[in-house]
Order: structure tokens, then sequence, then C-alpha cells
């Protein structure tokens, strides 16, 4: 049959794709907002690569045109099934986990939506595989630069040791990391009295990223602070 009989499809293929990209990336946007690992293209790449596969079965006339006999026989998605579990181990090796800081989810996201536009260019599906291509280099690229632009509350892991003679009171402490503009939340305490330390944990969370270089700098000036950590939370 002429492929241009497929036009129609065509463009509501396109439509499904950018819609799951455009609800992938709402999602993932209130995720990036709250300073979540997993945001805004990570969510967006997701959802624009299961929906991606989708379409092997919600158009399987447009890519499978064997006999009718054949058909009852082949699963081409199945195959595919099989595919994205394999490439789910791969995306889980680029995930790494430093401390309580979790990076390369983005990177993971990628990988896998590479692995479904290569099992629609193996089935001859061109169409969506071109379209998702083109999506995809928009998430990673134009998505990066929306995201560095959009206000975001930024979370970090923070962590201060002292010696403990010269521990800051707690209430000393909460006020230090409002002064900065933080909010505290999950504090915890250690004391390690074979290494001679006394140390305050938490999660803290501010509006401004920037507030983060001025505390560092207010730590790193006073004397009783043994060591000091301030991760973010961030891809």
């Amino acid at each position: 049959m002429d492929r241009v009989t497929f036009s129609p499809f065509y463009t509501e293929i396109a439509q499904r794709l950018l819609i799951a990209l455009l609800f992938g990336g709402a999602i993932g946007l209130e995720r990036s907002y709250h300073g979540r690992p997993a945001g805004f293209r990570t969510h967006a790449l997701v959802c624009l690569s299961t929906g991606l596969l989708m379409l092997l079965s919600a158009y399987e006339n447009l890519w499978l045109r064997s006999p009718i006999e054949l058909r009852l026989n082949l699963d081409p998605t199945r195959v595919a099934q099989g595919i994205m579990t394999g490439i789910g181990f791969l995306g889980g090796g680029a995930i790494i986990k430093d401390g309580l800081t979790v990076r390369g989810l983005t990177t993971a996201a990628s990988i896998w939506i590479t692995a479904a536009i290569g099992i629609l260019i193996g089935v001859g599906f061109y169409f969506p595989a071109l379209i998702a291509v083109g999506l995809t280099l928009g998430t990673l690229s134009v998505f990066r630069w929306i995201e560095s632009r959009v206000p975001v509350q930024f979370y970090a892991h923070f962590s201060v040791r002292f010696a403990p003679e010269s521990v800051l009171p707690e209430a000393a402490m909460r006020t230090m990391v409002a002064q900065h503009g933080f909010s505290i939340a999950n504090l915890s305490y250690r004391l390690d009295r074979l290494d001679n330390f006394f140390e305050y944990r938490m999660v803290v969370r501010t509006d401004r990223a920037d507030n983060a270089r001025t505390f560092s700098e207010t730590l790193s000036t006073l004397q009783n602070v043994k060591e000091f950590r301030l991760a973010s939370t961030g891809d």
C-alpha cells in the first residue's frame, strides 16, 4: 500500500510523541523545583520513550506488513520488551550514588530512549524514530537551557563537625543556617569519642543556590569547625 495513505497517521504520531514529552516534562519540572535528582529532562525522556514504544502496538499496520498468518505467530513487541529490560541494567550502571547524592539519571534515561529509537529503526518504523531523535536532542539541549533559568529550590546535604568541647549550640546553628536563607529538615546528631568530634547532619533547602557559596564562606571562617560538607542533591 502507498505510504502517502498513512500521512494522517504520521500527524497523529507526532502529536502523541509531543504530548508525551510535554506531560513528562511538566511532571519533571515540579520535581526539579523541589530539587529531586530525577527532574525535568529525566521525566520528559522516560515519558517520551515509553510513548514511543507503545506506538509499536498502536500502529502495527504501518510497519509490520507480513501476511496475517505470519502475524499470528510473530510478536516483535516481546523482543522489544527483552531489549528494554537489558538496557535497564545498562542505564542503571550510569547512575552514580555519591554519599546521599544521586547523579546520572538523565544519562540513564537518554540510554533508554536511544534503545527505543533503535528498536523502531530495526522494524522500519522510521517516522516516529526521526521525530523522537529531534525531541530527544531538544530535551537534552533546550530543556537544559530552560531548566537553568526556571526558579528552583536548592536542596543540599549538610554536615558539620566540631570538637566536643567547642560544639556550636543547636539554637545558634539553626540561627546561622536561617540567616543564610536555608531551612532545615531531618536534623540528626552524632558523637564520636574515638575520633573526637560532634557532628550535625541535615538536609537544607533554599530558593537561591548562591546561598550555598556564602554559607560555606562563613563556615570556613569559624575556628571551632573541624570539617563541613555541603553537597547538592541535584543531578
